[in-house]
C-alpha cells in the first residue's frame, strides 16, 4: 500500500437488499427481525458486509442467496447511502439493491434461520437506520421501470391469469386500473401469450393462463402499461 492510501480514512462497506415479492394481490417485502446488535429486536432489510475478494454486485448476490437460496434473481442497484451517522455501530457506506422474485421459489427454511418474514408493503413496521429511505427509492424505481419494461413478470409464476397480472400492477402503483383498458393494452403485446391451460382455483369456470415470452419481447421490445 502506498503512503497516499495510508493517509486516508477507512470505512466499512455493506450491501442491503430490498426484496420484493407478490402474494395474494399484495406487494410484499422480505424483512428481518434482528437477533443481533445494533438495533436487536427491530426490523431491517437483509444486508451484509463486502468481502475482500468480491465486487459490490457479487456481495449483493451472495447476501440474497444466503437468505433465499436463489441465485438467478432480477437485481438492480438503488444507490449508495453514506450519511455519517447512518449506522450507530461504525461509519458504514451501504450499496442498496432491489430484487424481484416469485415468492413460491424461495427457500422458506433459510428465511426461518435468518428470522425473515414477508410483510405487506402497505403495512411495513418501523425500519432501522435509513432503510425506509432505501425502500422508498427502490419502490420509486420499480414503479418507473415497470411502466416501460416487463420486469413485473419476475414477481409472477411462469403461468398467470390476467386477473393476477392486473392485481400485480395495481399493487405496484397502489391504485385501481380500469379492467377494459388494461386488457386492451395486454392484447396488443404479442409477448404475453395465452395458453390452453385453465386455472380453476378462483371459480368453476376458471380462467385462461398466460405466459411471458421473453424471446418474442426481445424481437419487438415495445412495452407500456
Amino acid at each position: 500500500m502506498t503512503s497516499f492510501y495510508k493517509k486516508k480514512d477507512r470505512f466499512y462497506v455493506a450491501v442491503d437488499c430490498i426484496i420484493f415479492g407478490f402474494y395474494q394481490g399484495e406487494l410484499n417485502l422480505l424483512l428481518l427481525k434482528r437477533t443481533f446488535e445494533p438495533a436487536k429486536g427491530e426490523w431491517s432489510l437483509m444486508g451484509g458486509f463486502l468481502e475482500k475478494e468480491e465486487s459490490i454486485d457479487q456481495a449483493a448476490k451472495r447476501v440474497l442467496y444466503e437468505l433465499t437460496g436463489l441465485d438467478n434473481v432480477y437485481m438492480d442497484q438503488v444507490g449508495i447511502f453514506g450519511e455519517i451517522n447512518r449506522d450507530p455501530g461504525e461509519r458504514v457506506l451501504s450499496a442498496a439493491f432491489y430484487a424481484l422474485m416469485n415468492i413460491d421459489d424461495y427457500d422458506s427454511e433459510l428465511a426461518k434461520i435468518h428470522n425473515a418474514h414477508w410483510v405487506k408493503i402497505t403495512e411495513l413496521p418501523p425500519l432501522i437506520f435509513d432503510h425506509p429511505e432505501m425502500v422508498n427509492k427502490a419502490l420509486d424505481i420499480l414503479q418507473r421501470k415497470a411502466a416501460t419494461e416487463p420486469i413485473g413478470f419476475k414477481l409472477l409464476p411462469n403461468l398467470f391469469t390476467l386477473t393476477q397480472l392486473q392485481a400485480l400492477y395495481e399493487a405496484i402503483y397502489g391504485e385501481t386500473l380500469d379492467k377494459r383498458n388494461f386488457r386492451k393494452r395486454v392484447a396488443e403485446m404479442d409477448f404475453i401469450e395465452k395458453t390452453d391451460e385453465i386455472d380453476k382455483s378462483g371459480s368453476r369456470r376458471g380462467a385462461f393462463l398466460y405466459k411471458f415470452n421473453g424471446k418474442a419481447y426481445r424481437k419487438d421490445p415495445k412495452f407500456k402499461l
